[in-house]
């Protein structure tokens, strides 16, 4: 499922301002002025294709496609779960008591 971003033609506008050496100035306004654009524009164009990939990349981690058997399988032990063995419940208690432990020492 893809993530779409909802960008409007809004008339409402906000401002980003950005401090670069000198150098990098120098760069960007090459590269804009290259591409034909103002480097105002370049530089969001710039970012918002990285803004972008970003959310792609997320997606594509948090994302998990299954197979029909694995999808039964996933479905049969959401219905019911095997019973926790003796390894779960001592990783359990572990994590509670590390949890519990920086809980106390955080307040």
């Amino acid at each position: 499922m893809a993530q779409h971003i909802n960008v409007s033609d809004s008339s409402e506008r906000g401002r980003i301002t950005a401090r670069v050496s000198a150098d990098r100035q120098r760069v960007l306004q090459l590269a804009a002025d290259l591409s034909g654009s103002t480097l105002n524009q370049f530089i969001v164009q710039a970012a918002f294709e990285k803004a972008e990939k970003v959310f792609e990349q997320e997606e594509a981690f948090q994302t998990i496609q299954l197979n029909a058997a694995e999808s039964e399988r996933f479905l049969a032990l959401l219905d019911a779960p095997p019973k926790p063995t003796d390894k779960l419940k001592r990783a359990m208690a572990n994590f509670r008591k590390q949890h519990l432990e920086h809980n106390d020492s955080s307040t």
